[in-house]
């Protein structure tokens, strides 16, 4: 069993939890459960896995993510991001171990140009982020010695993300568009990893964290800096060019999703002396090592 913590990560066949349950297996002993043995919407299912398991840190990166799914079942987005994390906390406490909690930028109501940093106040427009800013408060509300850490636009190679689908695209038809009017950052999974594990042991590091990539964008210009990437790669592209259109009245969408979600991340660099390298470089390391072994 490899020396250092014992750990216990929600999230089995998410993006995030795959990504940190491989960055710190040579180094903790790892347990990671699913939806199968930790299933949010059930309290007793959630009891019987935690309080059976023994761990110093819980990292929870399991919610009901998809935005529109909320907005259809808000009742399950209340049960799974809201009261879930606050029966994780409320056992954590219990045990003495720790918890680093994930939320979204999708807290914030986006009106504004600028980055939003951890003190700024939060006003979700859907109930994806009502849901998780109310699970954000009950983690804290049990201790606001735990970790709750902000991700956005979140990408990585465990699970096909928004760079894939976009060259998937590219590469089986000669038009491509993505949405002009929605800011926020692009987040690698992989470095999320790295900078986590800063995170397990130190306990500089609590209450609210925006952890992301640096630069803001919008999901057109993303899509270009993959295929303008791709094609410097020498990647096969049937098209070149992002078209856009606005996310208004976007019959695609049922919830509304916020404009402006860019995170500042000078809390995380005050702490760690680290900045986040450039999405764009981030994402390049992506399309050349798409999946991991």
């Amino acid at each position: 069993m490899p020396e250092g913590l014992n750990l216990l990560i929600t999230g089995k066949n998410g993006r995030l939890g795959q990504a940190l349950a491989r960055k710190y297996a040579n180094r903790h002993h790892v347990i990671v459960v699913g939806r199968q043995e930790c299933d949010l919407a059930d309290a007793a299912s959630i009891r019987r896995c935690l309080e059976g398991q023994s761990f110093d840190v819980l990292i929870n990166t399991s919610s009901l993510t998809g935005v529109d799914d909320c907005e259809k079942k808000p009742e399950l987005a209340e049960v799974v991001n809201a009261a879930a994390p606050k029966i994780m906390a409320e056992i954590c406490a219990a045990k003495g171990a720790h918890l680093i909690h994930v939320s979204t930028d999708y807290v914030f109501e986006g009106s504004e140009p600028g980055e939003r940093k951890e003190t700024d106040p939060a006003n979700p427009i859907n109930v994806y982020g009502r849901s998780k800013l109310e699970g954000e408060r009950n983690v804290l509300g049990v201790s606001p010695d735990f970790l709750v850490v902000r991700v956005s636009w979140l990408f990585g190679p465990d699970k096909p993300s928004f760079p894939d689908m976009m060259l998937k695209r590219a590469q089986a038809s000669d038009y491509v568009d993505a949405v002009a009017d929605k800011v926020s950052c692009p987040t690698y999974s992989e470095d999320v990893a790295d900078w986590m594990d800063l995170m397990l042991a130190d306990r500089r590091y609590k209450g609210l964290l925006h952890l992301c990539n640096e630069g803001a964008t919008t999901w057109r210009d993303y899509a270009q800096e993959v295929l303008d990437t791709a094609a410097r790669l020498g990647m096969p592209l049937m098209a070149r060019t992002v078209h856009g259109f606005s996310r208004i009245n976007f019959s695609g969408f049922t919830a509304a999703r916020p404009e402006f979600t860019a995170m500042s991340t000078e809390k995380f660099q005050s702490l760690s002396g680290i900045r986040p390298r450039p999405w764009q470089e981030a994402m390049e390391d992506h399309l050349k090592h798409p999946k991991k072994a």
